[in-house]
């Protein structure tokens, strides 16, 4: 018997944006559909609400896979102090989708250092790009737990720690 490959479709009717093309998907238990192109991951919910959300690759701070509850989480980058967007999927068969995930962020990230503030304390800077390649830099902080972001010492060295960054890949 000859087995050919064929290009499965999300069961429902996803939109993704101009010039996106689904490259993996799977379908979670509750019926969303996490799907994924060159460019951002989408979550589709189920009908009746057909709610899609579309983050870009460069949005997503962390994406965990919990293989003994196959339950999927994303977290979405978020400003100190608020709640991050987090998206929790059990995915029976994930298919190709988390390999996707995780080249994908990997790929955004152009750069990553922690910076050091003594105590176990310190701070993450990270410079992350589009697939695209054409849009700017974005630049995030992540502070270590017990690191306080409105301390005027942790203020500084991140901005000095940016500001390093920006100089050292050209960006300011």
């Amino acid at each position: 018997m000859r087995m050919t490959a064929r290009r499965e479709r999300p069961p429902v009717a996803l939109v993704v944006a101009p010039g996106e093309r689904v490259l993996a998907w799977c379908e979670a238990e509750d019926g969303t559909v996490l799907a994924g192109t060159r460019d951002a991951v989408y979550l589709a919910a189920p009908e009746p609400a057909r709610d899609t959300v579309r983050v870009p690759w460069e949005q997503v701070e962390a994406a965990d896979w919990d293989l003994e509850t196959s339950t999927f989480r994303l977290s979405e980058v978020g400003q100190w102090g608020q709640p991050r967007p987090v998206h929790v999927l059990v995915l029976p068969d994930p298919r190709r989708v988390l390999e996707l995930v995780r080249e994908r962020v990997t790929a955004s990230i152009v750069l990553q250092r922690h910076v050091s503030l003594g105590r176990g304390r310190g701070v993450r800077v990270i410079a992350r790009r589009g697939a695209t390649g054409a849009r700017e830099l974005s630049w995030f902080v992540e502070y270590d737990e017990g690191t306080d972001p409105s301390d005027p010492v942790v203020r500084e060295a991140a901005r000095t720690a940016i500001a390093a960054a920006r100089n050292e890949v050209g960006h300011s």
